[in-house]
Parts: structure tokens; C-alpha cells; sequence
């Protein structure tokens, strides 16, 4: 069982308190009504399904309700933080890398 920080009401609690919504920090494109069905849908339905770190949305829904973002490790389940979406994504040096490489 996970245990899951809220880095709104700032409790640790079981993941039962928490509902799962889904991979975080998606790109909206810029201008929707400009894009093809296929990017569209692609925003909508493509999701990655990494082995490895990934950046998760979850809501405290037993608690204050509020959606956070989670960078978990898919095979693990080890957790390396939560923070408020108004936070933005930290850039992890691990991140900086996997950018740089082609």
C-alpha cells in the first residue's frame, strides 16, 4: 500500500484516502480549435506508460479534495515527493538528462 503525502492539508495517509487521476503535467495544445482529430485525441486519450519515474496527478478525496501531482516509480512504487500543481513540475537532475539525450 502506498502512503501519500497532501502537500495541501500537509497529512501522510494511506492510499485508500486517495483516488488515482491519471499522468500529470499533459501539454494542452496552445491553440485546440486549430488541431487535427488525431492530435486531439492523442491529447486526450495517449498516455505513456513508463517503467521507470513518472509524474502522476492524485486527488485527497477522503480528505481536503484537492488534486496534487506525485513523481513515483512505477516498478518500486518508491515515491520522491508530492507538490500542488500551482508548483509546478520540479526538474530533477535525473529529468535534466533524460532531456539532454536524444
Amino acid at each position: 500500500m502506498l502512503h501519500l503525502h497532501c502537500p495541501h492539508c500537509g497529512e501522510t495517509r494511506d492510499e485508500e484516502e486517495f483516488s488515482c487521476a491519471g499522468e500529470a503535467y499533459i501539454a494542452r495544445p496552445a491553440q485546440p480549435e486549430a488541431v487535427d482529430d488525431e492530435t486531439w485525441g492523442d491529447y486526450l486519450f495517449a498516455r505513456t506508460n513508463t517503467k521507470g519515474w513518472f509524474w502522476e496527478q492524485w486527488q485527497h478525496s477522503a480528505g481536503c479534495r484537492k488534486v496534487f501531482a506525485v513523481k513515483r516509480h512505477t516498478a518500486t512504487y518508491e515515491i520522491a515527493g508530492t507538490w500542488t500543481l500551482a508548483e509546478g513540475k520540479p526538474l530533477f537532475l535525473a529529468d535534466r538528462a533524460a532531456e539532454v539525450q536524444p
